[in-house]
């Protein structure tokens, strides 16, 4: 193999591309035409479980706008300041809305409406439907008024294509038994699927072997 004789693991990035849509279609469709157009609505949020793949959509959009030569921002548990970067900045992406304290709360609130007035998209994420988040009422309101999805967990036969297609990406292939032993044994979320496939990868290089199921018990036992 070609990636166990080079020793480099390439960076993989969320993109909409590599993003496994499982019941999630009208949602990955809604996203791109709303990046792909100034035009319709521009505020949108999503909302789901734990490693239902609310992050990979949010940096994946802030990646795709700026592929199109666009100014994006992609923020975690914090807020952009409206005053500097609603002027040059399209697309903002804030994350974990649940983890903003206070004064971040006013903080987005001011930011949802300098970018609506200025023709910029929001896009928020959240472990709750916008009616039972813990925030202020008028920032509730308003992350109510956009588009709002709900990210559906993967089934396994959904999650073993997902772990298959981040193999390809990292340049190895992904034996099937491998596939059905981390999916039986490892823990049952996406993004700890993949730490765990990538420590894998890591793990191969080192030995210079390709992935087997032996190789991957030794790396869930470290």
């Amino acid at each position: 193999m070609t990636q166990l004789l080079l020793g480099i693991a390439p960076e993989w990035t969320p993109t909409l591309d590599n993003f496994v849509a499982g019941r999630n279609v009208e949602l990955l469709s809604a996203l791109r035409h709303a990046l792909a157009t100034a035009q319709g609505e521009r505020g949108l949020y999503v909302w789901g479980g734990t490693g239902s793949g609310k992050s990979h959509l949010l940096q994946a959009a802030v990646e795709c706008a700026r592929a199109a030569g666009q100014s994006a921002v992609y923020a975690c548990g914090e807020v952009p300041d409206a005053a500097t970067v609603v002027a040059v900045v399209a697309v903002v992406a804030v994350d974990d809305v649940e983890k903003l304290d206070d004064v971040a709360q006013v903080a987005l609130f001011a930011l949802y409406n300098r970018l609506r007035e200025n023709g910029g998209m929001l896009l928020v994420s959240g472990l709750q439907a916008p009616a039972f988040l813990q925030l202020r009422d008028d920032l509730r309101t308003r992350l109510g008024w956009g588009l709002v999805y709900q990210v559906h967990a993967l089934n396994d036969t959904e999650k073993a294509q997902a772990l298959h297609q981040h193999a390809l990406a990292r340049g190895f292939e992904l034996p099937h038994e491998v596939t059905s032993y981390l999916l039986r044994h490892g823990r049952r979320d996406l993004p700890a699927l993949l730490a765990t496939l990538d420590a894998l990868d890591e793990h191969c290089l080192r030995l210079k072997r390709a992935a087997s199921v032996p190789l991957l018990k030794e790396v869930m036992r470290a």
